[in-house]
C-alpha cells in the first residue's frame, strides 16, 4: 500500500489553508500521495497512514474545526503518526511566540490521548482589510489588542518547506 498522508486544516480567513497547501505540494514533491481537505469536512482516516493536522490561534484558542477534527477523529487518531501545526504569532517578537506555545499546550491538553509526533509553530497572517463580522468590531474597540494593529504577514515559506520535508522522511 503506498503510504497517503491527509493534510487536514482548519482556516478563517485562508492562511492556514495557503500553508496546508505549501505542505501538502512539499509531500507530494518529496513522493506521497496526498490529499488535501479542510477538517470539517474529513469523514474517515482509513485510507491513511499518517495525518498532517493545521489551526491557527483566534482569540487565545485554536480554531474549532481543528479541535472538532481531533473529536470526531479520537480512535482513528490513536493508531496513526500525526504532526500538528498553528499559526499565530503575529510578529517576530520571542514573548508572543512563547504566548502562542503555551496556549497550544493548554488547548491540546484537553485532548490528553492526542500525541503528534511533531507540533510546530508558524507565524500568522493578519489583514484588517478582510476581517469580517464579528472579527472586524474588534478592530474598532479601544481595548481590543488588534485595535489599529497594522496588516502583517510573519509566515515563512522556507521553514514551512523545509518542516513538511521533514515530515516526508519521518512518515
Amino acid at each position: 500500500m503506498q503510504t497517503r498522508i491527509l493534510v487536514a486544516y482548519a482556516s478563517k480567513y485562508g492562511s492556514t489553508k495557503e500553508v496546508a497547501e505549501s505542505i501538502a505540494d512539499t509531500l507530494h514533491e518529496n513522493g506521497l500521495a496526498v490529499d488535501l481537505k479542510p477538517g470539517r469536512e474529513v469523514r474517515s482516516l482509513e485510507n491513511y497512514s499518517a495525518v498532517v493536522l493545521g489551526a491557527p490561534i483566534y482569540i487565545l484558542h485554536f480554531h474549532k474545526d481543528a479541535q472538532g477534527f481531533l473529536s470526531r477523529h479520537h480512535e482513528a487518531l490513536t493508531k496513526l503518526p500525526v504532526a500538528f501545526f498553528a499559526l499565530g504569532p503575529l510578529s517576530n517578537e520571542a514573548e508572543e511566540w512563547k504566548e502562542v506555545r503555551v496556549q497550544i499546550d493548554k488547548d491540546l491538553a484537553k485532548f490528553p490521548w492526542f500525541r503528534p509526533v511533531e507540533i510546530k509553530i508558524f507565524g500568522g497572517k493578519f489583514d484588517p482589510k478582510n476581517l469580517r463580522f464579528p472579527d472586524n468590531l474588534l478592530i474598532r474597540l479601544p481595548a481590543s489588542p488588534i485595535h489599529d494593529m497594522p496588516a502583517s504577514d510573519t509566515r515563512d515559506w522556507t521553514e514551512i518547506r523545509s518542516w513538511a520535508s521533514s515530515l516526508a522522511a519521518l512518515f
